[in-house]
C-alpha cells in the first residue's frame, strides 16, 4: 500500500517538475510553453526516461483541460458576438474544412492509400489542435482581436465536424458493427443532448448560482463551476458529441450571467494545470519505436500534410480578403493535426478501416505536427517583416502654422493642449502613434502624423513660425533629440519639455530649455497632500509640508546641477532613505475635516486615464 502511494506521488512530482523546468526554459528561449510541455512529456514518457509508462491514462484525464479551456472561451463569446461570427464559422470554417480535406485526401491517395483510408486520414489532419492554437493565441493576447476571432471561428467549425466524421467512419466500415444502433437513434440522442444543455443553461444555471452565492460558501461555488463544466461535457459525450463543444456551449449560455467573472476565476487554476498535463500527455504518446522503424513514411506524411494544408489555408485566407501577414499566420497556426485525430483514427481502427500499422503511423505524424507547429510560428514571426501601421484617416504634417506646436499627444500632451485651446491659442499637434491619431479624430481632435526627431517634419509642422514648442513625448531620449534639433534650427521658439525623470530634467536644464517639468513630481506632491488631508491634517499644514518638500527638492536639484553628481548631492544635503516627519506626529487621530471629506467624496478625475503606452482615446 505504501509502495503504491509512493509511486503515485513520484508520478505527480515527475509531471509537475518536468513541466515547470521545461516551460520556464522554453519560454526564456522564446519558444512558448506548449513546445516546453511537449518536450517534457517526451523526456519523461515511456520512450524517454520511462518515468511514466501509461501516457494514455494521463491523456484521458488531461483532456478535461481542453474542455475547461473551451468553457472559458465560451464565457467570452456572448450569443450576440457568436451570432456576429456566423459568416466566419459557417463560411470560412466550412471552406477551410472542405478545401483542406479535399487537398489532403488527394495527398493520401498519391501516397498509395485507398480512397476511404485517404479520406479519413486527411480529415483527421484537417481538425487542427484547438488546445495548442488557443494556447498560442492566448499567450500572444490576440484571442479577442479580429484575426484571433476568425481563427477561433474555424476551430469551432472543425470541432463540430468530428460528429459527422465519426458517423462517416461507421458507414465506411468494411463490416458494419452488429452492436451499432439505428442511425436515426444516434441523431435523436445528439439532438436531445443539445436540447437538454440549452434548457439547463437558459432556465436552471443562473438560479442555481444565485442560490449558492446567497449561501456565501466559496468552495461550493467552485464545486458548482466544475460541475457545470464537467456535466456539460458528459452530456455531450453521452449524446455522441464532443465534450469540448459541450463545455463551450455551457460557457456561451453563462456569458451573460452576472457570475461570469467568478466562474472564470474558479475554473482558471484547474484549466491551466490540466491543459499543461494534456500537452505533457501528447508528448509522452509519441511512439519513438514506430518513428524509428518507419521514419521515412512518417516524415513524408508530416511534410506533405503540413505543407499542403498550409497552402490550402493560405489560399483560402487570401480569397476571403485576409491580408498577407494574417494569411501566413493562419496557414502556419492551422497547419498541424489535432487531438480529435486520435479519436477519429481510433474509431477507424476499431471499425476495421485502418490497419494497426497505418493507425500508428498516422497518429505519430499528427503528434509530430503538433510539436512542430509552435516552433514554426516562432520562425514565421522572425521571418515576417513587422506589420505596417494602418494610415487610414491619418494625415501627414505639411504646411502647418500655429502659435504652439505640440509634439506628442499622449496623456500628458492632451492635458497641456486643453489649457492652450481654452485660451484661444492656435495649436498644431503631431504624433507617430497612428492608432491614437485615429482614436483622437473620433473625439474631434485633428492630429497630424509626424516624427519630431526629423528636421523636415518640424519645418512642415510649422516650427519656424511657432512662438512655443511643447515636447510632450514619453521617451526621454526622443525628447532630448528633439530639443537639440529645435535649439539649433528654431532658437526663437520658447521650448517647454516633459522630463522623464530627475536625470532627464538635469539634462534638459543643461540644454537650456525654457521650461521643464518631471512628469510625475507635481502630481505626486498633490497626491501626498491629499493623503495628509484625508488623515486629518489641516489643509494649511498639508500645503506647508508639500511646499517644504518642493523647496528641499529645488535645493538638491541646484546642487546636482552644479556638481553633476546625483548621489554626491544627496550625501551633501544629507538626504535620508527614511522620510522624516515635518511636524511632531499626533498622538491621537483627529476627526476628518471638511477638506478630508471633500477628497473622499470628490468625483474621480477622468481627464487623464492613460498609461505609459498612451493608446487610449483622448
Amino acid at each position: 500500500m505504501l509502495e503504491a502511494q509512493t509511486t503515485d506521488l513520484s508520478l505527480a512530482v515527475s509531471l509537475l517538475g518536468s513541466g515547470i523546468v521545461a516551460v520556464a526554459l522554453f519560454k526564456r528561449l522564446g519558444l512558448g510553453s506548449v513546445l516546453g510541455y511537449l518536450a517534457a512529456g517526451l523526456a519523461i514518457g515511456p520512450f524517454g526516461l520511462k518515468l511514466v509508462t501509461h501516457p494514455e491514462a494521463i491523456l484521458h484525464v488531461a483532456e478535461l483541460g481542453v474542455v475547461m479551456f473551451l468553457f472559458i472561451v465560451g464565457l467570452e463569446m456572448r450569443p450576440a458576438k457568436l451570432w456576429s461570427l456566423r459568416k466566419d464559422i459557417f463560411g470560412v470554417g466550412v471552406g477551410q474544412v472542405a478545401l483542406s480535406g479535399a487537398a489532403l485526401t488527394g495527398v493520401g491517395a498519391a501516397l498509395g492509400m485507398s480512397p476511404p483510408v485517404a479520406f479519413v486520414a486527411a480529415m483527421g489532419f484537417v481538425l487542427s489542435s484547438t488546445a495548442i492554437v488557443m494556447q498560442i493565441l492566448e499567450e500572444r493576447g490576440v484571442v479577442a482581436t479580429p484575426k484571433g476571432q476568425r481563427i477561433v471561428s474555424i476551430l469551432l467549425l472543425e470541432d463540430l465536424t468530428i460528429v459527422p466524421l465519426l458517423a462517416g467512419v461507421a458507414l465506411m466500415a468494411p463490416v458494419p458493427s452488429a452492436s451499432a444502433g439505428p442511425r436515426w437513434l444516434d441523431v435523436a440522442t445528439a439532438l436531445g443532448a443539445i436540447a437538454g444543455l440549452l434548457t439547463a443553461g437558459l432556465w436552471l444555471l443562473n438560479p442555481l448560482f444565485r442560490l449558492l452565492a446567497d449561501a456565501r460558501a466559496r468552495e461550493v461555488m467552485t464545486a458548482a463551476a466544475l460541475l457545470v463544466v464537467l456535466g456539460a461535457a458528459l452530456l455531450m459525450e453521452l449524446g455522441g458529441l464532443s465534450m469540448a463543444m459541450g463545455a463551450f456551449l455551457a460557457g456561451v449560455l453563462l456569458s451573460e450571467s452576472s457570475f461570469r467573472h467568478q466562474l472564470e476565476a474558479d475554473i482558471e487554476p484547474f484549466r491551466g494545470i490540466l491543459l499543461g498535463l494534456f500537452f505533457l500527455g501528447v508528448g509522452m504518446s509519441l511512439d519513438l519505436a514506430v518513428v524509428a522503424r518507419d521514419w521515412q513514411r512518417i516524415l513524408l506524411l508530416v511534410v506533405a500534410f503540413m505543407t499542403v494544408k498550409g497552402i490550402a489555408t493560405y489560399a483560402l485566407a487570401r480569397l476571403t480578403g485576409a491580408a498577407n501577414r494574417e494569411s501566413w499566420y493562419r496557414a502556419v497556426l492551422l497547419s498541424e493535426g489535432g487531438e480529435f485525430a486520435f479519436v477519429l483514427y481510433a474509431a477507424a481502427a476499431n471499425e476495421g478501416l485502418f490497419a494497426a500499422d497505418v493507425s500508428a503511423r498516422l497518429t505519430a505524424a499528427v503528434i509530430i505536427s503538433m510539436s512542430l507547429m509552435p516552433l514554426a510560428t516562432v520562425v514565421l514571426r522572425r521571418l515576417l517583416p513587422p506589420a505596417a501601421e494602418s494610415l487610414e484617416g491619418v494625415e501627414e504634417a505639411d504646411g502647418l502654422r500655429a502659435h504652439v506646436l505640440i509634439i506628442g499627444f499622449g496623456r500628458f500632451g492632451q492635458v497641456v493642449s486643453q489649457a492652450l485651446l481654452a485660451r484661444g491659442f492656435e495649436v498644431a499637434i503631431i504624433d507617430t502613434d497612428t492608432e491614437m491619431i485615429q482614436a483622437a479624430a473620433r473625439f474631434g481632435f485633428k492630429i497630424y502624423y509626424g516624427d519630431g526627431t526629423r528636421l523636415d517634419v518640424l519645418r512642415a509642422s510649422g516650427a519656424e513660425n511657432a512662438r512655443a514648442i511643447a515636447v510632450c513625448v514619453d521617451d526621454g531620449a526622443t525628447a532630448s533629440r528633439i530639443v537639440e534639433l529645435v535649439k539649433e534650427s528654431f532658437p526663437h521658439a520658447k521650448l517647454l519639455v516633459r522630463a522623464k525623470d530627475r536625470v532627464h530634467a538635469l539634462e534638459l536644464t543643461r540644454l537650456h530649455v525654457d521650461y521643464q517639468i518631471r512628469e510625475t513630481f507635481e502630481s505626486a506632491l498633490a497626491f501626498g497632500a491629499a493623503a495628509l488631508r484625508v488623515l486629518g491634517v489641516s489643509a494649511e499644514e498639508a500645503a506647508e509640508i508639500a511646499e517644504d518638500v518642493r523647496t528641499r527638492d529645488r535645493e538638491r536639484f541646484a546642487v546636482e546641477l552644479a556638481s553633476g553628481d546625483v548621489l554626491g548631492a544627496a550625501k551633501l544635503l544629507r538626504v535620508k532613505p527614511e522620510p522624516q516627519p515635518f511636524h511632531k506626529p499626533r498622538t491621537q487621530a483627529e476627526p476628518l475635516n471638511e477638506d478630508a471629506r471633500a477628497v473622499l467624496t470628490a468625483p474621480a478625475d477622468t481627464a487623464d486615464t492613460r498609461d505609459a503606452g498612451e493608446r487610449a482615446a483622448p
